[in-house]
């Protein structure tokens, strides 16, 4: 029964960075500054929420959080 459950790849508190490839091509990319900062790739940031596929995403930076699709964050590794 729990096979047709399918799981969240990231929850609340997770410590994700943008993976540049897929967000290049992401269709949210085209709607978006062509130069972001070199942050959101080296990460950390901590997703707050998340909701259907995406992630509202604060960064440790005195910046607005961000919404972005869940298959453009990997998990971050020190």
């Amino acid at each position: 029964m729990t096979d047709s459950i399918p799981k969240k790849p990231f929850k609340k508190g997770s410590l994700v960075f943008v993976d540049r490839e897929n967000y290049i091509k992401s269709i949210e990319a085209l709607a978006s500054d062509d130069d972001l900062p070199n942050y959101v790739f080296e990460g950390p940031g901590e997703i707050l929420s998340v909701k259907d596929e995406y992630a509202q995403v604060r960064w440790r930076r005195p910046v607005p959080d961000v919404w972005l699709k869940l298959d453009q964050l990997k998990e971050y590794t020190q």
